[in-house]
């Protein structure tokens, strides 16, 4: 039965992998495009500076895969592969949870969906947010990764944590007032997790190249005008319309994702385990009939 449950997840996840590719497709992609065409087009500035001040130009690496592929296979590739491993981390995370609570599956499903979409991402992305091509430096790519990681780490531990704490507090405060501490506590945590991590641009190697053109010292890695000895202009910063459209597109994306596949798994899940409200841990310990498995 518990594959049955699994199996349900990665349907979930798989169908949300298509709804996501097509609003990625419709939406994100021509941004992307754009933030491409900006990057060619800097690159081109940044090497005729270097040569006129006697410095060598970098040369383009390698294209593995056009830009036809990755703006179709490559991207339906990605966002499905990633769905169908959150739909299957959510059929693994409700066998973890099942008949812990005393709630009706369905319930349990849409609620791990929603700290899934909160934990994985949105919350990681206050303090990092998703950027298009252009934005982002090569020799900055495994520390922003790890601190990525920390920031996704670091939100569903305390969520996980916040929850449990409101669950132990509600016998005291009642739901209301346990939710409210709760939401405190991590409010608390979060905040201190969000402002020990660094900013990227304050990373010890982007402050090496802040006199390098186009590294111009900022806090974020979001490309600055490009100057010429003057001072003059010769080449704008990235579009603020532009990085604000792809970073919503991003969350949208991602919410599509998410609540497909909640709602998705919720409705198969109850298929399979009936619309019942699972017995709490603690009602399972009183006398009474024994708790049936799952799925029975």
């Amino acid at each position: 039965m518990e594959f049955r449950v699994i199996l349900r997840g990665a349907l979930s996840g798989l169908i949300a992998g298509v709804l996501g590719f097509a609003f990625a497709r419709i939406f994100a992609e021509p941004i992307v495009q754009q933030a491409i065409d900006y990057e060619s087009g800097r690159d081109a500035i940044l090497d005729k500076l270097n040569k006129a001040a006697g410095l060598p130009g970098v040369a383009d690496g390698p294209e593995i895969f056009s830009r036809s592929i990755q703006s179709t296979v490559g991207i339906a590739t990605g966002i499905i592969a990633f769905s169908v491993g959150m739909g299957l981390l959510l059929s693994v995370a409700y066998l973890v949870l099942h008949g812990r609570f005393g709630i009706r599956p369905r319930t349990v499903a849409l609620l791990l969906a929603g700290f899934g979409f909160f934990g994985m991402y949105l919350l990681p992305s206050l303090k990092y947010p998703a950027n298009p091509p252009a934005i982002g430096h090569d020799f900055t790519i495994a520390t922003r990764g790890a601190l990525y990681l920390t920031m996704v780490g670091g939100s569903l531990i305390m969520l996980a944590a916040a929850a449990y704490l409101g669950y132990r507090l509600r016998g005291r405060f009642g739901v209301f007032g346990a939710s409210l501490l709760a939401a405190a506590a991590f409010v608390a945590g979060y905040s201190i997790l969000a402002g020990v991590l660094p900013s990227l641009g304050n990373l010890a190697a982007n402050v090496a190249h802040q006199h390098d053109f186009g590294y111009a010292r900022a806090a974020t890695e979001t490309p600055q005008p490009i100057t010429d000895q003057s001072g003059a202009i010769v080449y704008p910063g990235f579009s603020a319309d532009l990085l604000w459209r792809f970073r919503l597109y991003s969350i949208i994306n991602q919410m599509i994702i998410w609540t497909a596949s909640g709602l998705i798994f919720s409705v198969l899940l109850e298929r399979v385990l009936g619309t019942h409200r699972a017995p709490a841990k603690a009602q399972a310990a009183q006398p009474g009939p024994a708790r049936q498995p799952i799925g029975a």
